[in-house]
C-alpha cells in the first residue's frame, strides 16, 4: 500500500462498520471498545497501557492527517496498533464530530475497579454522583487531572465515561488517572469514608462556605468531593451522606457557577490545602 493511497475507501467495509457502531453505548459495552478522536487523544491513547495491554487497538487516518501527524502514526505502530489509511469520507462517517481532525482511534476500555482505587489510598477524589451531561463529565475529569487528583469515580447514576463527547471533553485526561465507573453513590461514599477520606458535597445551597473551610484549616487531609447534577444539584439523601455540604462563595453578581467551574474551584482548593505545610500531600504513602 502506498503511503499516499487510502486503504479504506468504502464506509461499507467491515472494519469501518465495526468502528462506526462504537458511537452507540450498547455496542461500546458489548465490545468493550470506544473511540478517541483527534491528535491529542490519539497520542495519549498510543502511550497508554492498561492491565498490561496497549490501550489503542487500531487507528483510522486520512492521508493528509497521516502526513501531518507522522509522529503519532509512528507511536501508534510502535504500540502495536494497526494503522488504516482511509478516505476523508470514511473518516467523516466514523467520526462523531462535525469537523473531523482526520484521526480516529479505537481503544480498549480502561476504567479501574473501585477496589483498586481504594487500595491506592487516594488523597483527592472527585465523585460524579448524578452528572448526566457528557461534556461536563469529561471537563470535570480534566479539572481533576489538572488539580492532581488521584482518581475519579462515576456513579451508576452518571453518564457513560466512554461517550464520545465525554472523551473529547477530557482532552486526553481520561488516559492520565484512574477512573472507576458504575459505583452506587452510597457505596462510593461509605468506602471512601472508611478509607479515611473526608466527604465534601459541593452544593450552591450548602451550609458551609469554601472560604471558611480553607480558613479553618480543615481541608488538608484526604478528601473526596461529591458533585451532582447540572440542573438540580445533589438530592437530599446524597447530601446527608457527606461530612459537610460546601458552597463556593459568590463574591460578585453572578447567579451561580456551572458544574465544571465549581468543580475546578473545589478541587484546586483541596489541592492547595493538601500541599501546604503539614498538609497530607507532604506525607509519603506508608
Amino acid at each position: 500500500m502506498s503511503s499516499g493511497t487510502p486503504e479504506l475507501i468504502s464506509s461499507r467495509s467491515p472494519r469501518v462498520s465495526a468502528a462506526r457502531r462504537l458511537a452507540k453505548r450498547n455496542f461500546r459495552g458489548k465490545d468493550r471498545l470506544f473511540l478517541a478522536e483527534g491528535p491529542q487523544a490519539v497520542r495519549e491513547a498510543a502511550a497508554h497501557r492498561h492491565g498490561g495491554q496497549a490501550t489503542l487497538v487500531e487507528l483510522f487516518a486520512t492521508v493528509e492527517a497521516a502526513e501531518r501527524y507522522a509522529d503519532i502514526i509512528g507511536e501508534t505502530r510502535a504500540a502495536g496498533a494497526r494503522v488504516h489509511l482511509a478516505a476523508d469520507e470514511v473518516i467523516a462517517d466514523i467520526s462523531t464530530t462535525v469537523t473531523p481532525q482526520g484521526l480516529v482511534g479505537v481503544c480498549r476500555f480502561l476504567d479501574t475497579p473501585f477496589e483498586d482505587v481504594l487500595g491506592a489510598r487516594p488523597r483527592l477524589v472527585a465523585v460524579l454522583a448524578h452528572v448526566r451531561d457528557p461534556g461536563n463529565a469529561g471537563t470535570v475529569l480534566r479539572c481533576a487531572d489538572a488539580a492532581g487528583a488521584d482518581a475519579v469515580v462515576l456513579t451508576d447514576a452518571s453518564v457513560d465515561l466512554y461517550n464520545p463527547k465525554a472523551v473529547r471533553a477530557s482532552v486526553g485526561s481520561l488516559f492520565h488517572l484512574p477512573v472507576a465507573v458504575g459505583v452506587p453513590v452510597e457505596r462510593a461514599v461509605a468506602a471512601l469514608k472508611e478509607a479515611g477520606a473526608r466527604i465534601l458535597a459541593a452544593d450552591g445551597a450548602g451550609a458551609d462556605d469554601l472560604d471558611d473551610e480553607l480558613d479553618k484549616g480543615t481541608m488538608g487531609g484526604p478528601t473526596a468531593w461529591v458533585f451532582g447534577n447540572e440542573a438540580w444539584g445533589l438530592p437530599e439523601e446524597t447530601r446527608a451522606l457527606a461530612d459537610a455540604v460546601v458552597r463556593v462563595p459568590i463574591h460578585g453578581k453572578a447567579e451561580s457557577l456551572n458544574l465544571a467551574t465549581a468543580a475546578a474551584v473545589c478541587l484546586y482548593a483541596s489541592a492547595r490545602a493538601q500541599r501546604a505545610v503539614g498538609g497530607c500531600r507532604s506525607v509519603a504513602h506508608s
